[in-house]
Formats: C-alpha cells, sequence, structure tokens
C-alpha cells in the first residue's frame, strides 16, 4: 500500500491524502456475505446518545468475517482482496475446498491465488490460523482470541499485530502493538502474520465533508456551550472551565481517572501499556 497524494485544486485537497488500493482486486462483495445493518448513530437500545459526534455517513452494507477461523483442516484458496468500509484492515475472499466461501482480515503480503488453512498445529506461514501453544516465539500474529472458540479480538486493525513472547504450561504472553504484555490460555486462536494497508494512520482527511462520508459529525468544545448544555460551559468571553478537572457532558472526570477495573483478567496482565497506571508487574 501507499498513499496517494492530490494537486491543490482547492483548500480542501492541498493537503489530502488517500490509499491508492493498489491491493484490491474486485469491488463487488460477495453477495451472500453481506447484510444491512441499521445505523445506530451513536443510540443505545433505549435511544439515548452514548457515543456522541455519530451519524449520516455513506450508505454501507456490512460483510459478515469469519473472526473464528473454524473451518479447520480444510484449506482454502485466497479468491479477492476487498476494500471494507466498515474497518481499516482490507478483507479477503477465502474459496474453501468444500466449496464454501469465507471473508477474513487479509493480511500484509497474502495475494490472490495463495493457499491458507486454520488447523491445530500448521505450518507457520502469512494467513494460517492456529493455537498459541504451537506458534513459535517472536511470530507477528493478529485477531487473537481472548477465551478458546471465542473468535478473535485482538489486533483486528490495519497494521495490528501481537507478538508471541512464549508459551509456559497452559499459558502464552503475547505483547501488544501498545506495549501491553499479557498472558492468554495456550488453547486460544491466532492467525499468523500482520495485518495489511498499514499506512492507515498516516491519511490525511483534508476537509470536513470527507469526514461525514464516514458517519463522524461535528465536535463542538465544551467551553463553547451554555451552562446549560455543558460543564464548562458560560462565563463572560473565553472563561476557564469553572471545575477543578476537565469533565465530559455528564460530569465524568475525562483525563487521569482511572477507568478499569476488571478483576477477573488483571491477573493476566503482566505489564500495563501505560507506566505507573493501575497494578503494573514490571
Amino acid at each position: 500500500m501507499a498513499i496517494q497524494k492530490y494537486k491543490p485544486t482547492s483548500p480542501g485537497r492541498r493537503f489530502m491524502t488517500s490509499a491508492d488500493f493498489d491491493e484490491i482486486t474486485s469491488k463487488v462483495p460477495h453477495k451472500a456475505l453481506v447484510k444491512s445493518v441499521h445505523k445506530k448513530k451513536g443510540r443505545n437500545n433505549n435511544g439515548r446518545i452514548t457515543s456522541k459526534s455519530r451519524g449520516g455517513g455513506a450508505k454501507k452494507l456490512y460483510r459478515i468475517i469469519d473472526f473464528k477461523r473454524n473451518k479447520i483442516d480444510i484449506p482454502g484458496i485466497v479468491q479477492t482482496i476487498e476494500y471494507d468500509p466498515n474497518r481499516s484492515a482490507r478483507i479477503a475472499l477465502i474459496n474453501y475446498k468444500d466449496g464454501e466461501k469465507r471473508y477474513i482480515l487479509a493480511p500484509l503480503g497474502i495475494k490472490v491465488g495463495d493457499q491458507i488453512i486454520s488447523a491445530e498445529k500448521t505450518e507457520i506461514i502469512t494467513g494460517n490460523s492456529l493455537l498459541l501453544k504451537n506458534i513459535p516465539e517472536g511470530t507477528l500474529v493478529h485477531n487473537v482470541e481472548m477465551a478458546p472458540k471465542g473468535g478473535g479480538k485482538i489486533a483486528r486493525s490495519a497494521g495490528g499485530y501481537a507478538t508471541v513472547l512464549g508459551t509456559e504450561g497452559s499459558l502464552t504472553q503475547i505483547k501488544l502493538a501498545s506495549g501491553e504484555t499479557r498472558k492468554l490460555l495456550a488453547e486460544c486462536r491466532a492467525t499468523v502474520g500482520k495485518l495489511g494497508n498499514e499506512k492507515h494512520n498516516q491519511v490525511v482527511i483534508g476537509k470536513a465533508g470527507r469526514k461525514r462520508y464516514l458517519g463522524r459529525r461535528p465536535i463542538v468544545r465544551g467551553v463553547a456551550m451554555n451552562p446549560v448544555d455543558h460543564p464548562h460551559g458560560g462565563g463572560e468571553g473565553k472563561a476557564a472551565r469553572g471545575n477543578p478537572h476537565p469533565v465530559s457532558k455528564w460530569g465524568w472526570i475525562t483525563i487521569g481517572k482511572k477507568t478499569r477495573n476488571n478483576p477477573k483478567t488483571d491477573k493476566m496482565i503482566v505489564k500495563r501499556r501505560r507506566i505507573g497506571y493501575g497494578m503494573d508487574k514490571r
């Protein structure tokens, strides 16, 4: 993947960049693996806004992705590499030997015609899926399960990966790109390789309208609101906020407050990504 630049024909175009989509081999998704999904617009099941500044956006269909990789010991051939409007990573359409087709996350370097397989133990080849206990130390993996047969939850975005540090007994240690080191059950499944579209974070949006295509509405600062709308609002001129700490629209502390509280998995974290945050077991 490379970054495509544009001629500055307008202020919005001057700094805008995008992916060149060279790796894409098909623009039409497989009809049996797409479905319509209702736009949530940042609302929960009660209709209340729980994620601000969401709504609108271009129409898109959801591609059904195989995160579990549970087609065991059945080889498949990569048929197409496609763009997915619902995620930053590319997806690959796999045609399995038994005739079934499924979408998977496309790792870096995978090409049309490559053969992949999901098994308990197999070759360490990009795109193959196997158990963590059978993956050698130092291997880059993605789509890593947090619970056996639960489907991949870790390292699923563009350029994402985790590094296997080794297996001891029933647990495997992995290091995430964020710097966090954690233990997982060795029976969890992971896919070999780093995810493609790795320069996604270098793309410059360039103009507000392009954000709206993605379903992102304008974000208004709290200090620009009235007191009835935000704790930071009001005051004559550009008044400093009246609260001792920056807070959200609903009064929740937004900077510096520790929000993670999951004692069930605390013991699995060996080193946190933030030094000095919580129980750092360095």
